[in-house]
């Protein structure tokens, strides 16, 4: 006598195939599936290896967001005898049966199912929790690595700003959000969905590297709204005394003149107000001191620039020795002493 699990099915079809869309309780994900061996050479899977680093991170995930989680489906093929006994009602929802002894290997989401197996052991109420599965009939080696190919082919990661735009659970993430959308600037400017800015793009920041720029500013917080009260108000009159900022407001300079003749749009200036701004924060400075950063000359042609945030050749320079040279000039101007470690920068130019 042949036993068999019996799964609730819909059935679809892809590319001439049938397929099963099933709802497998999590604590049956290690009874199910069983991992592929990773000493097997990449040829002979048709899985990549487990990577142990993404595992805590998605099982805290989980373990830290119970009522909220969200895990898409995984993508599975059945070896083994099987068969779809449609209902009386609809010939395209019933059971699944399938042979005991088959074999279910999965082409997409080991690491989900890693993660919730993990979880699982830390909290076993989520055994009766589900997760859904999408399963094929098996066809062999190579058609279950196209399968993993094609399913992460054309895969494409989010980008950092529109992450940011959507976790409502990283709370500096909301406090910089806060920031944005309470100075009419920065919300203008600020694009929320790309990381990348083209030539013609009508915004001047991304909300990826306005966010490195406050994590510059502050590093650790206990009050919420005093944090978010500092940072408006550094970004407010920060903004506010830059002139070729009001220039672009009132129509008196264009976008593209101001990308090509002036520092202002450049990522690593965007990190110097980062830096500048921790300075104040550290330290509690009076932000009218701000006030005086109309004395900086933010034109590419600025000699001051050069061997900070620009080499001898023209080239922009992004890296942390170019944040701390572009915010020793910066400090100096509005008249804040240098630290030390600022002062041995200061001394290699």
């Amino acid at each position: 006598m042949s036993f068999k699990y019996n799964f609730s099915a819909v059935r679809g079809i892809q590319a001439k195939r049938e397929y099963y869309i099933t709802m497998i309780p999590i604590n049956l994900l290690s009874k199910l599936f069983v991992n592929q061996d990773d000493y097997i050479s990449p040829e002979f899977r048709a899985q990549r290896c487990i990577n142990e680093y993404r595992i805590p991170e998605m099982k805290s995930y989980i373990l830290d967001n119970l009522e909220s989680y969200v895990f898409s489906a995984l993508s599975a093929s059945i070896d083994g005898d099987f068969k779809f006994i449609a209902s009386e009602k609809n010939s395209n929802i019933g059971i699944l049966e399938v042979d005991m002894h088959a074999v279910f290997l999965i082409n997409d989401g080991q690491h989900r199912k890693t993660a919730l197996e993990e979880a699982l052991k830390e909290n076993p109420e989520i055994g009766d929790e589900t997760i859904s599965v999408v399963f094929f009939k098996d066809e062999g080696l190579k058609r279950s690595q196209q399968m993993f190919a094609d399913l992460n082919k054309h895969a494409v990661k989010s980008t950092m700003s529109l992450s940011t735009l959507y976790d409502n659970r990283d709370e500096f993430a909301n406090i910089v959000k806060y920031v944005i959308d309470n100075n009419s600037f920065l919300n203008k400017y600020i694009d929320k969905e790309k990381d990348i800015l083209g030539k013609n793009s009508l915004r001047l920041f991304t909300l990826a590297n306005f966010l490195r720029a406050n994590k510059k500013i502050v590093r650790e917080y206990d009050d919420v709204n005093k944090t978010k009260e500092f940072l408006l108000n550094y970004w407010t009159i920060l903004l506010h005394n830059i002139d070729e900022f009001k220039l672009l407001e009132e129509k008196l300079l264009y976008k593209k003149d101001l990308r090509e003749d002036y520092i202002l749009t450049l990522s690593v200036t965007l990190q110097i107000f980062g830096r500048l701004g921790k300075t104040f924060y550290d330290n509690h400075l009076d932000l009218e001191i701000l006030k005086k950063i109309k004395k900086v000359d933010w034109t590419r042609s600025n000699p001051e620039w050069t061997n900070r945030i620009i080499n001898e050749v023209g080239k922009i320079l992004n890296s942390e020795d170019a944040i701390i040279k572009g915010t020793n000039l910066v400090k100096q101007k509005l008249g804040i002493k240098l630290t030390r470690e600022e002062e041995v920068k200061e001394n290699e130019i």
